[in-house]
């Protein structure tokens, strides 16, 4: 059964690239493309089956990323976005997780990566490459560190941290030192086995620990 993709980017020739790519790979195809968010939602309307998955650019005119994720999820709730962009930077990612992206991939990802990415958001429902990466490097994952024990003020860190506040924001807001907070975040990126905010804050969301 194939499973059907949706694109949305104001970069043509990127479009059509990437089209191609996702044809080519077995069991996926692209049912619907467009040139920003409201052309997208405008050819989702008058679709008799809506595309499974869409990849969101950040950057759009007319109507963004943002925008147009959080439009999705209110009038689509079945369709899993995702957000695919060139920008890397914490505020950008959390937006666009915030907004109901299931994942958020980079431009520059490998094509065997982007496969394997829309397999899993297919069958789970979400990707994290950087857990994928970690644990790839790592092989297997034991139980435990697969449901980490989180105390209260991790939780509490987890929360803050899954906003556009800088960690300095984040110390002062819980009355702690830089270096507390420091250490918070090395322990729960070991937990979750992550390497960075953005993952850390996905496998937040994923285990139910943080709603955003």
């Amino acid at each position: 059964m194939e499973i059907t993709i949706g694109l949305a980017d104001d970069q043509q020739l990127f479009m059509q690239s990437l089209s191609l790519l996702v044809d080519s790979f077995p069991s996926f195809r692209v049912s619907v493309n467009a040139l920003n968010g409201q052309l997208l939602l405008q050819q989702l309307a008058i679709m008799s089956s809506p595309p499974e998955i869409i990849l969101l650019d950040v950057n759009m005119p007319v109507m963004d990323g943002i925008a147009t994720a959080r439009a999705i999820g209110q009038s689509y709730p079945l369709i899993k976005t995702v957000a695919l962009s060139m920008k890397d930077d914490d505020t950008t990612i959390i937006s666009m997780l915030k907004a109901g992206c299931c994942s958020y991939l980079l431009k520059d990802i490998h094509p065997t990566e982007l496969e394997k990415a829309l397999q899993e958001i297919s069958t789970k429902g979400y990707y994290n490459a950087d857990v994928y990466n970690v644990n790839h490097r790592r092989l297997m994952v034991t139980q435990k560190e697969a449901d980490p024990h989180i105390t209260e003020k991790e939780r509490i860190f987890l929360r803050l941290a899954c906003s556009d506040r800088t960690y300095k924001q984040v110390a002062a807001e819980m009355h702690l030192s830089e270096r507390t907070i420091d250490g918070y975040r090395e322990s729960l990126f070991a937990k979750f086995n992550v390497q960075s905010r953005v993952g850390m804050a996905m496998e937040a969301i994923r285990r139910n620990l943080v709603t955003i």
